[in-house]
């Protein structure tokens, strides 16, 4: 890594540790031994618009494939959230889903699509299907690095760029599942109600409104306005919820993160 991703917020590892520290060849991804996962991890900082977006590609579908959290995750995910502030997250990745991204807010939806698989509601789900969370590295593993996926994340809650914005929201809401983070329900519920749920999108409404409720918190006035004329949405990002970029301009405040 270079000087320019030199700022790593204190309590996540420095991403070039995590690369050179991480017996990749000794964990698996979705194609088996993650050998490769180091020289594909700093691709994702490449100068070339089509290896990020390939190396992004490899995040999504071999890293996290189909949502399945692996052991390769827990230190790619910790790579991921040290690299954020790295001023070439900035840069674009191939077109998708209609409209071109930063890498930033695609990395962000990522780690909430990582976040979601070890929350209550995934846990929940796997013990009914009788499978205990606890017996799995992987959901343990991601349990355990939350705090530090918090610290990443939530400070991109300001960020100037509405579609990044959106992305830290969204993944911020399955990290708070973690009775250490659950404190900061109540900084997000401003953003819940004047971002997610005055979005354009109906998912960020219905996602804005069903996490309100979960947190035992008023959802008067809030309703999901789906069109009903519209047969569907244009495809969502990698995370399902983040990857909307057509929002309501709301001119929230600031969390106090």
């Amino acid at each position: 890594m270079t000087s320019e991703a030199a700022q790593t917020p204190k309590g996540i590892p420095d991403p070039a540790a995590v690369l050179d520290g991480t017996d990749w060849a000794a964990l698996e991804h979705a194609m088996g031994a993650a050998d490769d996962a180091r020289e594909m991890l700093v691709r994702l900082l490449d100068t070339d618009q089509s290896v990020r977006s390939r190396a992004l590609d490899y995040l999504n579908h071999v890293v996290h494939h189909q949502n399945t959290l692996y052991e390769a995750t827990i230190p790619a995910a910790l790579y991921v959230a040290g690299i954020l502030t790295d001023p070439r997250t900035q840069w674009h990745v191939d077109k998708r889903h209609d409209v071109p991204g930063l890498i930033r807010a695609e990395l962000l939806d990522w780690l909430g699509s990582v976040a979601r698989e070890a929350d209550d509601e995934a846990e929940a789900a796997s013990r009914r299907h009788g499978f205990p969370p606890e017996d799995h590295p992987p959901f343990t593993g991601i349990r355990r690095i939350r705090p530090q996926l918090f610290i990443a994340v939530s400070g991109y809650l300001r960020d100037p760029d509405l579609r990044v914005r959106v992305a830290a929201i969204t993944a911020c809401i399955p990290l708070l599942d973690d009775s250490r983070l659950v404190h900061h329900r109540q900084a997000l519920v401003p953003l819940l109600r004047q971002v997610l749920a005055a979005s354009e999108r109906w998912q960020h409404q219905e996602l804005a409104i069903e996490t309100l409720q979960a947190w035992d918190e008023d959802t008067s006035g809030l309703e999901v306005r789906r069109n009903p004329f519209e047969f569907c949405d244009a495809e969502l990002g990698a995370s399902g919820w983040g990857a909307a970029t057509s929002l309501a301009s709301t001119g929230v405040d600031d969390p106090p993160f």
